[in-house]
Formats: C-alpha cells, sequence, structure tokens
C-alpha cells in the first residue's frame, strides 16, 4: 500500500494543488471587481447603474446555474484556443475559473453588503470619493469576512479539481477515477479520497486563522 501512495497518488497532489491555486487566484482577481462593481452599480449603491447592474446579475447567475460537468465541456474549446490543448492541469485551470468566478462576485458582493451603512455614510459625508470608499471602508472592514469566503472558494475548487480529473484534468481526482472506479483498487481510492480530506482540512485551518487575526471586533 505504502508503495502504492507513493508511485501512483503521491505524485498527483502537486498537479491537485497547482489547479486549485491558479484557479482560485484568477478567480479572486477578476470575481472580486466584479463583487465591486455590482455593490456600487446597484440600485441604492454608491453610483446607481440599474441597467448595467442587471445585465451583470444576470451574466453571474446564468454562469452559476451551469452544473460544472457540463460546463466543462463548454469551456474546454476555450482552454484549447488559450492553452492549445484541452486536458491536464493546465488546460483544466479554464473551466475551473469560469465556474468559480460568479460564486465568488456573488459571495463577495454579500460580504460587501455587510459593511455598516454608518460608515460609509460617514465616509461620504467627510467629501470620499466612491472609489476611497470602496479601498478605505468597505475592503478593509470586510477582510475577516473576505479571508473566510476565499477559503469557502477554495474548498469549492478542490471539489471541482476532483469532478475535473474525471474528464481528464489529472490530479487526485484523476487517480480516483482511473484507479479506484474503473480499476476497483479501493485502496488507491480512499487514499485519494484522505488526501483530498487533508487539503481541505489545512485550507480550512489556515483560513480560519487568519479570519481570527483579522478581526478587529
Amino acid at each position: 500500500m505504502i508503495e502504492k501512495f507513493t508511485s501512483i497518488v503521491l505524485p498527483s497532489i502537486p498537479d491537485t494543488l497547482y489547479m486549485v491555486f491558479f484557479s482560485s487566484l484568477f478567480s479572486m482577481l477578476i470575481g472580486i471587481p466584479l463583487a465591486l462593481v455590482l455593490i456600487v452599480t446597484r440600485p441604492g449603491g454608491l453610483n446607481p447603474k440599474p441597467k448595467g447592474y442587471q445585465v451583470l446579475d444576470t451574466i453571474i447567475n446564468t454562469l452559476r446555474s451551469f452544473p460544472f460537468v457540463i460546463l466543462i465541456m463548454v469551456v474546454y474549446p476555450l482552454s484549447r484556443l488559450l492553452i492549445g490543448k484541452s486536458i491536464g492541469p493546465t488546460a483544466a485551470i479554464v473551466p475551473l475559473t469560469v465556474a468559480a468566478i460568479p460564486f465568488v462576485a456573488r459571495i463577495m458582493e454579500g460580504v460587501f453588503l455587510e459593511v455598516d451603512e454608518g460608515l460609509v455614510e460617514a465616509a461620504r459625508a467627510m467629501g470620499s470619493t466612491n472609489g476611497q470608499i470602496l479601498t478605505k471602508v468597505i475592503l478593509p472592514e470586510s477582510l475577516p469576512s473576505i479571508i473566510n469566503s476565499m477559503t469557502m472558494t477554495i474548498i469549492n475548487i478542490i471539489g471541482y479539481s476532483a469532478m475535473a480529473g474525471m474528464l481528464g484534468a489529472g490530479g487526485l481526482g484523476e487517480i480516483a477515477t482511473r484507479y479506484g472506479h474503473y480499476r476497483n483498487e479501493l485502496d488507491i481510492l480512499w487514499m485519494s479520497v484522505i488526501c483530498i480530506i487533508l487539503i481541505v482540512q489545512v485550507v480550512q485551518w489556515i483560513g480560519n486563522r487568519l479570519t481570527t487575526i483579522t478581526n478587529k471586533k
């Protein structure tokens, strides 16, 4: 069993971490700005643009409605266009990111809306611009919740990466599918599952620690 772990399961862990890291990074870089646009343009926001908000809101809801397995098949041609191939860990980053962006945008929108309106109004009364309100009030006040939401996002992407492995993305998901399902080698299946659980637990622990550290309340 140890030999199977070191020769089959262990080498697949870096592929999973690689997919999860870059998918999380890109989804945050795109999703958080989208969330800021949503709270600025929403009715009652800092600069209401109802039509623009409705369009963006509809796009995000539509992308969130796609089952991930179907989304992978839809987006893989984009992976081939951007990367030159549609299988492997690098190619999987594209559908993983596309799937995570609307999740990040929506969950971060909720986080930003939880900021005390009194703080926003006080900043506005002091002559702060919308940009200053976002960067000096909303983002700092939301930091613990942002970290908590980022933790949730990373854990979701870990689950997505396992499903992507069923379609040739590599990583622990592919190992679990190839050996555990098709070859009925249940020991490899459970080793892969345990590795995924451990990764999730580590991510959750780090997220909880950072949330506690940054929480001033």
